[in-house]
């Protein structure tokens, strides 16, 4: 029978222990504020599932060196990020502005969430941004009022247009209020110590590999493969651990993944830009005196010589066409909707007239926003 005063010991030291798991946890969940002050000024994203997967895989493999049962441990884990999370989110709810809420497509250290830091931090008020997988997720979100703003690609000056994002745009209810221009500067990653010779795999976004499609012509023996995001492709690589796969992705997603950079700039030599739209549910002002573009979407009258005739309409009124994409109209084999970006503001009497011009030549029109066009910026 085990001495009580012994017992009493044993007891004393547990809680000893305990009150220093209380202190640290204390101490973690005051790191957790100012870690959402630093992402709300910094513009980077309140919670990343990717990376909380890789945290928790550290953490079941710390517990296991030390005897501890992973799974519990991590049981434990998710209950105290969920703590941090709630934390700053009540810290958010606190603050005397509202963040601003913008989501994009990816993860952080993604082209996309490059672009949107870029844009948004530093904003009075801080900036709450939000990774999707998917463009569709994005809107969705922003549709169902989660988010504020959403940035999403909608062309390349190499690989061309974002079908996804046209299509998305054609199914209404939000409205272009900016655009961005970053420059995409390509690497490619993987693991420490791996050779260029060795690798068999590359991964990444459909797009980044259509911009990297010389380069990659180079080096036939490395077979490339989609992946949803570029950032998320590099994480596969440091998960998957195998030095013959590698990603293109940025210098950022390098750095946190803890890849190696083994060809810088795999993008056309002459440069390499994204342009972004900027979305919202309701239109916003712009003044009339700045350099603005206007988009707008149309479904033409099904006889010929109609595009012709838009074309000829637009050149009459003196309104320049920066760029013209035709999408199929789901349901409809051989129709097309078009897009029009027009240079100019909606209300001036140039565009005023020659969309009065459209209507007849249109079965439907729809105006996708008129914004301030953007300057070239390195991304």
């Amino acid at each position: 029978m085990a001495d009580p005063s012994d017992l009493e010991t044993l007891r004393i030291s547990i809680e000893r222990i305990d009150a220093e798991i209380l202190d640290a946890l204390r101490r973690r969940m005051d790191l957790a504020d100012d870690i959402a002050r630093t992402k709300l000024a910094a513009a980077a994203p309140l919670r990343d599932p990717r990376r909380e997967d890789m945290v928790l895989r550290k953490v079941r493999e710390a517990a296991t060196r030390h005897a501890l049962d992973p799974h519990e441990i991590e049981r434990i884990y998710r209950l105290i990020m969920d703590m941090s999370v709630a934390r700053q989110q009540s810290l958010i709810q606190r603050q005397d502005t509202t963040p601003l809420r913008v989501g994009y497509p990816g993860i952080e250290g993604s082209y996309s969430h490059l672009a949107a830091r870029q844009r948004y931090a530093g904003r009075s008020g801080g900036v709450l941004l939000s990774g999707f997988e998917s463009g569709r997720e994005v809107l969705d979100a922003l549709r169902r009022g989660e988010l504020d703003l959403a940035l999403l690609p909608i062309e390349n000056t190499s690989a061309g247009s974002v079908n996804e994002t046209y299509d998305l745009l054609a199914e209404g209810g939000v409205t272009i209020i900016g655009e961005q221009l970053s420059q995409v500067a390509h690497r490619l990653l993987a693991l420490p110590g791996a050779k260029l010779e060795d690798l068999r795999i590359v991964l990444s976004h459909p797009q980044a590999l259509a911009q990297c499609s010389d380069f990659l012509r180079k080096v036939p023996w490395i077979r490339p493969l989609p992946e949803f995001d570029t950032s998320g492709a590099a994480l596969k690589v440091h998960e998957r651990n195998d030095p013959t796969v590698a990603a293109i992705a940025s210098e950022s997603a390098a750095q946190r993944f803890g890849l190696q950079v083994l060809v810088r700039d795999i993008q056309p030599a002459s440069g390499d830009y994204t342009r972004f739209v900027e979305l919202a549910r309701e239109a916003t002002p712009v003044p009339p005196d700045m350099a603005c573009k206007t988009t707008l979407t149309v479904v033409l009258e099904h006889r010929p010589g109609t595009l012709g005739q838009v074309l000829t309409a637009l050149a009459q009124r003196g309104v320049n066409l920066a760029k013209l994409e035709s999408r199929p109209i789901p349901g409809e084999p051989w129709r097309y909707r078009f897009f029009l970006d027009l240079e100019g503001h909606a209300a001036s009497a140039p565009l005023m007239a020659a969309i009065g011009d459209l209507q007849p030549l249109t079965t439907s029109m729809q105006m996708l926003g008129t914004y301030v066009v953007a300057e070239k910026s390195n991304g």
